[in-house]
């Protein structure tokens, strides 16, 4: 296997490796997916475990992921967004997999490069698109939506309690000159931007915008929902998400098998759900870790089996 692991740790330190990787329990002769390849971290551990009759099937749609795809026989690079994990699956003429890896996180390869636009910390073009083909830019969006739409998006996405000024004052500036760079939204956002959440007022606001962009929020129920499908009885699913609107979706699936957290129980009381939790608490970086990589910090690591 021919793997440049510097490049691909320059590319994305991996959280929660050992934690997410040894969850799945890995069957050296079974079938897994990795449905968030980026810099291959996971990947690779996933197939040192592997003999030679696994198989790894590897999601990622961005172009950039592609250059760190490994010449293995045993796995396959699907550049495509894991919104279509059943469909690409079916192609290779896979029913069933014995476990699904997913790390949510934006890679450190995106926040770093300027050109993207998916940080506050650099200028550049307002873009944040994860597929560079996708149509819709951020700056679309903010030259394009409604108030009430910007204000839903900033409030739901970026949990920002002023989403409505912030809004009123994004209508104002696009009347004068329309949006195209990130200093562009920060000259905006500064006034609200207190000083001791300075930063993370303005990362609230990127993600959300980032969030709208990609679809992820529907990218990821859609995903989820497959993957119950293709998991085999016994198999699991390894999901680390990185902020309260992904984990909270990841923790109603896997405890009810819906995204609302409804219970449904049997004729007996009996609650009925598709999966049994490996880990009822959630999982979080060692301190050891967090210290080595700072990006893992806000990392949440939930497993769950099928019934």
């Amino acid at each position: 296997m021919a793997v440049n692991n510097r490049q691909t740790e320059m590319y994305h330190t991996p959280a929660l490796l050992r934690e997410s990787v040894g969850g799945l329990h890995v069957i050296p002769s079974g079938v897994y997916v990795d449905v968030t390849f980026g810099g291959g971290g996971h990947s690779r551990e996933i197939l040192s475990r592997l003999d030679d009759d696994g198989r790894l099937i590897a999601f990622d749609q961005d172009e950039d992921a592609a250059q760190n795809a490994f010449d293995d026989r045993r796995f396959i690079f699907v550049r495509s967004n894991f919104r279509f994990l059943k469909n690409f699956l079916r192609y290779y003429e896979i029913e069933q997999v014995d476990g699904i890896l997913a790390d949510l996180g934006v890679s450190s390869h995106h926040f770093d490069d300027s050109a993207r636009g998916f940080s506050f910390r650099f200028e550049g073009e307002l873009d944040m698109r994860m597929n560079r083909n996708a149509h819709q830019k951020a700056a679309d969006i903010l030259n394009a939506y409604s108030e009430e739409k910007l204000a839903d998006l900033f409030f739901l996405y970026g949990e920002l309690r002023n989403a409505r000024k912030i809004a009123s004052a994004i209508v104002a500036f696009r009347e004068a000159k329309k949006f195209a760079e990130t200093k562009d939204l920060l000259s905006v956002l500064e006034p609200f931007a207190f000083r001791d959440r300075e930063k993370k007022i303005l990362a609230q606001a990127f993600q959300a915008l980032r969030i709208e962009v990609n679809g992820e929020m529907e990218a990821l129920k859609e995903m989820l929902t497959q993957a119950l499908q293709v998991l085999k009885p016994g198999g699991r699913l390894s999901v680390i998400s990185y902020h309260s609107l992904e984990d909270r979706l990841v923790k109603n699936f896997f405890r009810t098998g819906n995204f609302e957290g409804e219970l449904i129980k049997d004729f007996y009381g009996n609650v009925e759900t598709p999966f049994e939790l490996i880990n009822r608490k959630v999982i979080v970086p060692a301190e050891e870790e967090q210290q080595l990589n700072p990006r893992s910090r806000s990392a949440k690591l939930r497993i769950a089996e099928k019934k």
